[in-house]
């Protein structure tokens, strides 16, 4: 049995024992997520589809599955009688073994205000109130692909607007690659993590999210990348052969885009005298574009240094907007230290030394897929409603120690009005109610794919 794919299982141990703890006459737990604001104003909502789809859809509860809850939380849980064996087997038997879940969420890539519902969740079956909530732990860890997802969007809106300001808007897709896989806590957090980056550009080199896309998206290709040196196919052949290091990566790849990192020993060394005079004119006579890459140093100073190099060796134009531009032969990537924050400083400097970002691509990982936790954008599962003796009763969180915490009460409903985004109770919904439903009785009934996504972001 692998316990990881065990749902029942995969849950806080504190909430194997809320079955008894509703007042009698429960039926029906109504809840909510949300992201009570944050780093971002808004939150680009991407990634339940995959946890639905790995997790939720279909059969998910069996005898095998009850036997192995039973036996681990029997052990795990001080108290005896703690395992609601009788609940998980009405599920198992009157439901075939499917969650009498149903759960309506905003459609993937929809851009929302922090402090907005984003979905809910209520038990179909009225002897399972305790359903909603126990599903919370799992549901609550989409805010990661969903915080990936909003950091990627930001960060591409920094890039645009340089851009717009200095170069060619038209290049925004693959100015920001995802490096991240190596710093990434999991495989899963990768594949997931990676292509909520993908939501909003096309470039990576995070191989499992290009998995993830063709397996829960319905992508057959989310990403894309070239060939690129690394320190170690650089330095293997010595400080005296650096030069033929180089030389091979343009023998190797004759044509089209190739990224050669060159800081390994003097990254300004190799920019005038080896990229610049040595290998000149066979970078010249490539057809493709090098791409020169800084892996050390502060870039608001290697940066500027290194294109002003770069120009003097191979020229440059200035574009109509009055930046310069390199000879296309040749661009820059800088793939260290790069995040939010980071990316307006480059940009800027940039921008002040008089070159276009139309020069520059950036590689992010940590700053990217880990640079961020469930409070970056306040994301918070609450209940707001339950359904006692067939009536339904306000739930709701009001600390007097943060009143920040207060959660929304009622069944809620998010609708657009004034072209706004606006989260009211379901009663007061008169016009569309923008959360649809998803998922119900273990079956997906709205399946999104990436590029359908992409395009919700784009006109959003």
């Amino acid at each position: 049995m692998n316990i990881e794919n065990n749902l029942l299982l995969l849950t806080d141990s504190y909430k194997v024992s809320h079955y008894k703890q509703y007042q009698p006459g429960t039926t029906r737990v109504f809840s909510f997520f949300e992201s009570r604001g944050g780093r971002y104003p808004e939150t680009l909502f991407f990634g339940l589809q995959y946890y639905i789809k790995k997790y939720l859809e279909g059969v998910v509860v069996t005898e095998e599955k009850i036997q192995e809850a039973k036996e681990i939380l029997k052990n795990h849980l001080v108290s005896e009688d703690i395992f609601n064996e009788e609940g998980w087997r009405h599920i198992l038997e009157v439901h075939g073994g499917r969650l009498p879940i149903e759960i309506r969420a905003v459609r993937e890539g929809s851009r929302v205000p922090t402090g907005n519902v984003l979905l809910t969740v209520v038990n179909t079956d009225p002897k399972l109130p305790w359903l909603t909530n126990y599903i919370e732990t799992l549901l609550v860890e989409v805010w990661y692909p969903m915080t990936v997802a909003t950091q990627s969007y930001f960060m591409k809106q920094t890039i645009l607007k340089y851009l717009e300001e200095t170069g060619n808007p038209e290049l925004i897709e693959f100015k920001l690659h995802d490096f991240g896989f190596r710093g990434s806590t999991s495989v899963e957090s990768a594949g997931i993590g990676g292509l909520a980056h993908l939501v909003n550009f096309k470039g990576t080199d995070t191989i499992q999210a290009l998995v993830v896309g063709r397996n829960y998206y319905k992508e057959p290709m989310a990403g894309f990348s070239i060939p690129a040196a690394e320190h170690s196919t650089i330095t293997s052949w010595g400080k005296d052969h650096e030069v033929d290091a180089y030389r091979n990566m343009l023998n190797q790849y004759p044509t089209g885009m190739v990224a050669v990192v060159s800081d390994s020993y003097d990254i300004f060394h190799a920019c005038e005298e080896i990229w610049g005079n040595i290998l000149r004119e066979e970078v010249l006579k490539r057809n493709g574009t090098l791409i020169v890459r800084p892996d050390s140093g502060d870039p608001l100073e290697v940066l500027p240094k290194i294109l002003e190099i770069l120009g003097s060796k191979f020229g440059f134009e200035v574009n109509e907007k009055g930046y310069k531009v390199l000879n296309p032969r040749i661009r820059v990537i800088q793939g260290d230290g790069i995040d939010y924050l980071s990316l307006e400083k480059i940009l800027e400097a940039l921008k002040v030394a008089g070159w276009s970002a139309d020069n520059i691509a950036f590689g992010s990982g940590g700053g990217l897929l880990q640079k961020l936790d469930r409070d970056t954008q306040k994301c918070a599962f609450k209940c707001s409603a339950t359904e006692v003796n067939g009536e339904w009763v306000d739930a709701m969180k009001d600390p007097i120690t943060d009143h920040g915490k207060k959660s929304k009460a009622g069944r809620l409903s998010l609708i657009v009005k004034d072209g706004k985004y606006k989260t009211v109770r379901l009663e007061e919904a008169f016009t569309e109610n923008m959360l649809v439903t998803v998922f119900k009785n273990g079956h997906l009934l709205v399946e999104y794919g990436l590029s359908g996504i992409r395009d919700r972001v784009l006109t959003a």
